[in-house]
């Protein structure tokens, strides 16, 4: 590899990097061709969770000692109403699109109450032109569905709580 690739690679990595925040994106791959037997591949992610976390706890750093006490309680109170820690929570495999239904018009997948079966689809998730069905990891009753039709979705977002 020459240097004028090598530094053409880290501005096509830096463009990438700036693409993830300015669309606010958790992951991005592309794979470039440069010929026959050299390509480069390029993974490109970013945790937001870890944001979320510092920005809620920095207020409580100003807080006073009895302030910071009784927020404490809340957490714990929250974290079952969280979807993602739910343990009947469906996430999504991957980024993309939703659809509840298989085309317009069509009914639904699933409704709230719903009993589905193992491997039933549960919704689509629509990534680079291409329909993924999502399966029922088990048996179970539909208890929330936490995605709109037409959604984006990231990666690992819950979009089913099974019961």
């Amino acid at each position: 590899m020459t240097k004028s690739n090598h530094d053409a690679d880290v501005a096509f990595i830096q463009a990438l990097a700036e693409l993830l925040r300015e669309n606010d994106l958790t992951e991005l791959q592309v794979k470039r061709e440069y010929g026959e037997d050299d390509s480069l591949n390029v993974r490109v992610s970013r945790q937001i969770a870890q944001q979320v976390v510092t920005q809620a706890t920095a207020p409580q750093a100003a807080a006073s000692p009895a302030q910071i006490a009784a927020p404490a309680a809340e957490p714990a109170a929250d974290a079952p109403t969280d979807p993602a820690n739910d343990p009947g929570a469906v996430t999504s495999p991957m980024v993309g699109t939703v659809y509840m239904q298989a085309e317009p018009g069509a009914p639904s997948f699933i409704k709230v109450g719903q009993d589905v079966s193992e491997g039933d689809t549960l919704l689509i998730v629509e990534a680079m032109k291409t329909m993924n069905h999502i399966p029922a990891p088990r048996a179970g009753t539909v208890k929330r569905i936490l995605v709109d039709d037409g959604a984006a979705v990231e990666f690992g977002a819950p979009l089913v709580i099974l019961e």
